[in-house]
């Protein structure tokens, strides 16, 4: 199932997700619709507040980077923790489905060690690095209630003020379905 990207300025994309319970809905379902909601709006990451579920899960599918480097990296995180980030903070151009037509440079860390449970709810703890701990990084923010737009100075954020409320009103162009909370 495809669900509407849920856009800037709703309530959910602000609020720190909660936990999974095991056996408390099926996320392997969930996670097939999030990979499928996220292909259908060419994303290679997609946390679940961005449908509307206040929930500690995330995907991330690399496939259409065709980076050669990077390779294909395809994960479902469940109740992540991100547990040590290192290394130079280094500037990179981010976007977000929730966020469309806006890109700005957000500085992160380059290395990151997450402990997470998969689709299976095997445990899993690893370290990522590069792109992939970027991508990471900016949904594992989506279940913390932070959106990349909050790494921004307060003046860049001042710049930005009308397209982000155009955006909450749903007069932005996207080719995925999207759910603002000020549009009539």
């Amino acid at each position: 199932m495809i669900y509407p990207i849920v856009v800037y300025g709703d309530p959910v994309l602000k609020k720190r997700g909660r936990d999974i319970e095991p056996d408390e809905l099926d996320v392997k379902q969930l996670a097939t619709d999030m990979f499928e909601t996220m292909a259908n709006a060419d994303g290679i990451g997609l946390a679940a507040p961005q449908i509307g579920k206040s929930l500690r899960m995330f995907v991330v599918d690399t496939s259409r980077l065709e980076d050669e480097e990077i390779g294909v990296f395809r994960q479902v995180f469940i109740n992540p923790q991100i547990l040590e980030e290192h290394g130079d903070k280094w500037a990179f151009e981010e976007g977000c489905l929730s966020i469309p037509e806006i890109r700005e440079e957000v500085m992160r860390q380059p290395e990151l060690t997450i402990r997470y449970f998969d689709e299976n709810w095997q445990e899993h703890e690893r370290q990522f690095d590069g792109i992939i701990a970027r991508i990471i990084q900016h949904e594992y923010d989506h279940i913390e209630g932070i959106l990349f737009t909050d790494h921004l100075s307060p003046i860049k954020k001042r710049l930005l003020k009308s397209k982000l409320l155009n955006i909450s009103k749903g007069k932005v162009q996207t080719h995925y379905r999207i759910k603002a909370p000020l549009a009539r």
